[in-house]
Order: structure tokens, then C-alpha cells, then sequence
């Protein structure tokens, strides 16, 4: 033990996930696990003060966790409950120093990610066990109910033990298969930070955090190019959050926004993270969407964007994933590269798809191609169908000054 004084609520944050990974693993259920979490810190609160800190704070946290679930197990007499999961109550003292350790953060992502697990329920485990939110700010970041929110998590939690969903990081083979679904969902919580689907806060700049924090971590436990590729996606990205609203909350566009306003440090490790990526082969999605951010990252003025290198590299994430979405980005780019109707007339195309029917960015992206090509009546048309499935404040009031600008144009 050491005598210097330290922060048990920096500790609690930097490192309690990591203890709380390895104690599902030592006894194998996750309530039980982050209760005797929060045993543990409360032994530490209060014997640090007169012992002393120990040497290494997170080995000292992880034993006591252990010894204070199987106390647990034995006090409720329900070791055959949990026989499955703790070989016996009386298991000698943790190796900390056990390299399997190190795997433990890793162990619980993929299980939180687990595809077996429907996505919902994986972006609130990964938020709530991987991140360390409350169910109350998990709630509250998806727009749900806690008491809703919470049978989730706990339904979940059930599935993972009665399908005896294994708490281990996939092999060589698995990985490759279960990264993807990793990265999708730490990307749909950044996502839902950075540009919220309803409400009056166009970014939740708590969830964009955890997003990013997560997935520097996971370039820290599986450096490979996709992870790095997601990292510089979602930093470039959130760079530029500090001019996306205008001080009334009001949103500004892509093309309006103050390029000085924009997080200098967040674009060099973005930069940075995608360089990492781009030295992987072959290039994935993430890391071609990163590389159209920073085309837009390194333009000192809207008009100093290369529009072409973004459609080629556009023209090569859609050969990867050709989706409806992607292609409507695509037309927007080819609209600034050539001529509003290049764009129009690929948009067009994508009518076929129902489901772009429903989005309301699609008729946003018309409304605005048909305003530069001086369609004044069609631009009415799709401003207002944008407008009818909007559901975000912000966006709302961006499309109703669109429409009376066009209708003070008449």
C-alpha cells in the first residue's frame, strides 16, 4: 500500500468498466458482477483513506469484486444457481496479472454486440455496460422510458444466460464475421449523438463522446483498419459540431458553416486515425466514409471542395454497400461536381425504393437541387414533404425558412 492520496471518482471513470468486464467473467452473470462492482469501490472508499492506496488500484478492486460476488453466492445459498458459472466457492485468489485480463473489455463488447441479441438491445447493453451510463441516461439518450429501457436490459441480460451466449472474443474466423456488427452499433450511438432522430438538440455531444471513447479503446484492444477507419469517420465528423447550430440552436448547413469554428485537434486525429486505416487493406466502409470526411475536413471554404474525388469515393463505397442512402449521397455530390439536374436526374432513380420514400432527407436533398435549378414549384413540393417527416425541431425550422424564402421569392 501507498500513503498518496488519490481520486476514487477519476478512478470509478477511467477504469470501473474495466473491472466490471473481468468480474462478469470471474462470476460469470452480469448483475451479480456489477453489484459486487459497487462493493468493491465502497470497500476501497472506505479503507483507502487509513490503509493507504494500494500499488495497483484496478488488481486490489478486481479481487475484492470477486471475493465480495462469492461471499454473495454463499450468503443467498444459490451457488447452484450460478454452478454453471463459478467453478466453486472456494477458487483461489485472482490472478490479476492473468493476460486474459486484457481481454475482458473485448470479451464484453462482443457479447454485448452479440447477434443473437436484437439491435436495440445491443446499443443499450454496449451503452449501459460498455460505457457505464445509468438506465436513466440510457433511457434518456434513446428517447425512451426508463422502466421500458430497463425490462430491455433485462431481457437481455436473460438471453445472454439462458442461450448460453459464451463471454469470449471470437476466433480468427468469428472475428472477421462479428466486427461489423461491433462497429455498426458503436457507430448508432454516435450517430444518434451526433444528429438526433427527434427533439430540439441536433447533437448529444454525451453520446458522440462515448462513442468516440469506445472506439479509441477498441483501437487500443483490436487495432485493425476498420476500427481506425470508424474512429476517423466519427472524429472528422464531430469536429465539426461546434458549427453545426447557430447561437439560437438554429442548424446550419454543411455548406454555410464557419470552417474556423471547427475542432482543429479533432481533425488532425482524425486525419491521423485515418492514415492508420488507410494502411490496412482491403479499405472498408468506414474508412472510405472517413476519407469523404476529410475531403471535406481539409477545405479551407465550402468552395474549395474536391467534389470529384468525393464521388469517386462514393462510386467505390457503393460497389462495397450499395444501398439506397448511399446513392442519395452520391447524387448530391454529382449535383455539386456537374449541375443540379445530373444530381436530380439520379435521384429520380431512387424513387423505386420504398423505403426512400419515407426518408425525409430524401426529399430534402430534391427540394434543394430543384431550389439551385430554379424549380421554384418542385422545391416547393419536396420541402414540404421533407418537412411533413421531419421530426427533429432544428430540421423543421431549417425547412419551414426554406419554404418562405421561396414563397417571399414569388
Amino acid at each position: 500500500m501507498t500513503s498518496h492520496q488519490y481520486d476514487l471518482g477519476q478512478l470509478y471513470q477511467q477504469q470501473s468498466r474495466r473491472v466490471l468486464a473481468t468480474l462478469i467473467r470471474l462470476l460469470g452473470d452480469f448483475a451479480l458482477a456489477e453489484e459486487a462492482m459497487q462493493e468493491a469501490f465502497a470497500a476501497a472508499v472506505r479503507q483507502w483513506p487509513g490503509e493507504g492506496v494500494p500499488d495497483n488500484p484496478v488488481a486490489w478492486l478486481i479481487r475484492a469484486g470477486h471475493r465480495k460476488g462469492i461471499d454473495q453466492i454463499r450468503r443467498k445459498q444459490t451457488a447452484q444457481h450460478y454452478s454453471y458459472l463459478v467453478a466453486t466457492p472456494d477458487d483461489p485468489v485472482v490472478d490479476t496479472d492473468d493476460p486474459s485480463i486484457e481481454d475482458d473489455q473485448l470479451r464484453l463488447l462482443f457479447t454485448c454486440c452479440h447477434p443473437g441479441l436484437s439491435m436495440d438491445a445491443r446499443v443499450a447493453m454496449t451503452l449501459r455496460e460498455m460505457c457505464g451510463l445509468t438506465t436513466e441516461q440510457v433511457a434518456s439518450a434513446l428517447l425512451q422510458k426508463p422502466a421500458t429501457l430497463a425490462q430491455r436490459i433485462v431481457r437481455a441480460k436473460k438471453k445472454i444466460r439462458d442461450a448460453g451466449i459464451p463471454y469470449e472474443v471470437p476466433d480468427a474466423k468469428q472475428l472477421s464475421e462479428r466486427l461489423p456488427g461491433v462497429l455498426q452499433v458503436i457507430y448508432l450511438v454516435f450517430n444518434e449523438g451526433y444528429s438526433r432522430s427527434e427533439g430540439e438538440s441536433v447533437v448529444d455531444v454525451s453520446l458522440s463522446a462515448e462513442a468516440i471513447r469506445l472506439a479509441g479503446a477498441l483501437t487500443q484492444l483490436l487495432p485493425q483498419g476498420e476500427v481506425f477507419g470508424l474512429l476517423a469517420l466519427m472524429l472528422l465528423h464531430d469536429a465539426r459540431r461546434p458549427a453545426r447550430q447557430d447561437a439560437s440552436g438554429e442548424l446550419i448547413t454543411l455548406e454555410d458553416q464557419d470552417r474556423t469554428l471547427w475542432n482543429g485537434a479533432s481533425i488532425r486525429q482524425g486525419l491521423q486515425s485515418l492514415e492508420h486505416a488507410l494502411a490496412s487493406t482491403p479499405m472498408g466502409i468506414y474508412t472510405l466514409q472517413a476519407s469523404i470526411a476529410a475531403v471535406h475536413a481539409r477545405a479551407a471554404r465550402a468552395e474549395d471542395t474536391d467534389w470529384a474525388r468525393i464521388v469517386r469515393l462514393y462510386d467505390a463505397l457503393y460497389r462495397r454497400q450499395p444501398s439506397p442512402v448511399i446513392a442519395l449521397n452520391r447524387a448530391a455530390a454529382v449535383a455539386m461536381r456537374d449541375t443540379p439536374a445530373d444530381g436530380l436526374a439520379l435521384l429520380e432513380q431512387l424513387t423505386s425504393h420504398k423505403e426512400i420514400l419515407g426518408y425525409h432527407l430524401f426529399h430534402a436533398a430534391r427540394a434543394d437541387l430543384h431550389r439551385r435549378a430554379g424549380n421554384r414549384a418542385s422545391a416547393i413540393s419536396a420541402y414540404q414533404r421533407a418537412l411533413a417527416l421531419a421530426t427533429q425541431g432544428p430540421e423543421r425550422r431549417f425547412l419551414e425558412r426554406r419554404l418562405k424564402e421561396l414563397d417571399s421569392a414569388s
